[in-house]
């Protein structure tokens, strides 16, 4: 008897259980968009490399287009429709509208998913290719311009939004750190 090529599996969508049967080659991405609707998630090459279709699993930047659907049950997925708390955007998303960094905004949900990685990649001193000193006694370094440029090269804005992308990180960051540091211990 030939083995099965679909499941049944159990995603965790923006603390959402969601259950369908998939074919065991379907990727996140189609899951999300052609069965579960949540169309928030783009579909950009198909091949990993714009970044388009990005998500977070478990915290980290993920691109949904080479992630099996199979393979995210029981992660926590978060696409850009979890992103928001009900109407109050997330500091992120208000400073990409605050900054204009999106023109088309077919890569926003994508940039504001990886911004949102980013973001804790470095808070956690996460090197990139840029950082200077990537010792075990150093600080985390400062999210300059070219730490924001490198850090989301993964994503390709078709507009060339990328200086008030840049900027709109930045500004998130510093509110995103701000508001961490002013939580109860």
């Amino acid at each position: 008897m030939a083995p099965s090529t679909s499941s049944a599996v159990t995603l965790n969508i923006n603390g959402e259980k969601y259950t369908l049967p998939v074919d065991h080659r379907t990727t996140l991405l189609d899951a999300l968009r052609e069965r579960l609707d949540l169309t928030g998630t783009k579909k950009g090459c198909d091949q990993g490399q714009c970044g388009a279709c990005t998500v977070l699993l478990d915290g980290r930047r993920a691109v949904s287009c080479l992630q099996l659907a199979v393979a995210a049950e029981g992660r926590e997925i978060t696409t850009i429709e979890g992103v928001a708390d009900g109407d109050r955007l997330h500091p992120v998303q208000q400073a990409f509208l605050d900054l204009d960094g999106y023109q088309c905004g077919y890569c926003t949900p994508g940039q504001i998913c990886s911004a949102l990685g980013m973001i804790q990649e470095h808070a956690e001193g996460w090197p990139s290719a840029v950082t200077e000193d990537v010792g075990p006694q150093t600080e985390v370094p400062a999210l300059t311009a070219e730490e924001i440029r490198e850090r989301m090269s993964g994503n390709l804005c078709r507009c060339g939004a990328y200086v008030s992308i840049v900027q709109a990180v930045a500004r998130a960051a510093e509110t995103v750190t701000t508001e961490a540091e002013e939580l109860p211990a």
